[in-house]
């Protein structure tokens, strides 16, 4: 019976009912590269559904039999696609699969920012009654640009019309855009929004995206929102542009080094509402990510659920 290596501690019962033709080896929640080495060596894995750590070279050569790669979710940074070209392994990614939920963590993180609830809720356990000194921010007539117009990015877009906002966006890849979403080029982003939200994947390209020259170029008061990938923005510079007032909040699911540990620079500072990269993990994204990560597995190895039951 050929082997799946799953790089976490569980994957979606309907997930695992497309695969029951396979032996399903964990790695755990938190698995190392030696982790993932050793269970390759002792396994020989056909296909890695990939959805904690980082899978690279070293990974792939300890499983000679491996065909396929698969992610659970949309984003592929954390594999390394080159070297699994080199070698004729396929990268796949269940596309779409979480766009709903990351989409709505999105519009939280951004109404949060807009209406200070977080720092509302603590002053309020405190025993504090601010009505007479706060003002939010109003978001029905402002501009919301968007890096990224995909799956996530375009869902998100449709709150934010729904919102009254306007949406203007930058993604060298979409078309057949919906009407209330206008296409821009990235100076247009900086210089005209008033909320900023990620949407697009990582790459050698776009690391840093969200720099000290890119904030400067942003509206003072900027509101910033990611719900991609930490490598997006250089935290040292949004560190300092919310501690200006350049950028008046910061709503952030991900993070350049994580988990983020004890003593982050973000951490207990005012104007940043944080959450731990779980935009996509909602049970109903579980469910999405698994299946979609295992019928691409299936896909690739050329195997239909009613193939396996026939083997």
């Amino acid at each position: 019976m050929s082997t799946i290596l799953v790089t976490g501690a569980d994957l979606a019962p309907q997930a695992l009912a497309l695969l029951t033709a396979f032996e399903i080896v964990y790695a755990g929640k938190t698995p190392s590269d030696n982790d993932l080495i050793a269970l390759c060596r002792a396994h020989n894995p056909v296909a890695i559904i990939v959805r904690y750590g980082k899978v690279g070279a070293a990974v792939m050569d300890a499983a000679p039999a491996l065909r396929v790669i698969s992610k659970h979710g949309s984003g592929t940074d954390t594999i390394d696609k080159i070297a699994a070209k080199a070698r004729g392994i396929e990268v796949v990614a269940a596309l779409g699969a979480n766009a709903a939920a990351v989409a709505e963590q999105a519009l939280a993180l951004m109404l949060a920012c807009a209406k200070s609830v977080v720092t509302l809720d603590t002053r309020m356990h405190a025993g504090h009654w601010d009505k007479p000194t706060h003002k939010s921010l109003e978001l029905g007539g402002r501009t919301v640009g968007l890096v990224g117009l995909g799956a996530i990015g375009l869902r998100f877009a449709k709150m934010a019309d729904a919102l009254g906002m306007r949406v203007i966006g930058f993604d060298p890849f979409a078309k057949n855009l919906p009407d209330y979403v206008q296409s821009v080029d990235m100076d247009t982003i900086w210089r005209e929004s008033d909320v900023v939200s990620l949407h697009c994947p990582l790459t050698d390209e776009n690391r840093g995206l969200l720099n000290e020259r890119t904030l400067a170029q942003c509206k003072r008061g900027v509101i910033v929102v990611n719900t991609a990938r930490g490598g997006l923005i250089d935290e040292a510079a949004l560190l300092i542009a919310v501690k200006s007032g350049q950028v008046s909040a910061a709503g952030l699911d991900s993070f350049a080094v994580e988990p983020m540990m004890a003593g982050h620079p973000f951490q207990g500072e005012r104007n940043f509402v944080l959450s731990p990269h779980i935009g996509g993990v909602s049970s109903d994204a579980y469910v999405n990510m698994g299946v979609g990560a295992a019928r691409n597995v299936l896909q690739v190895l050329a195997l239909t659920p009613a193939d396996i039951g026939a083997t």
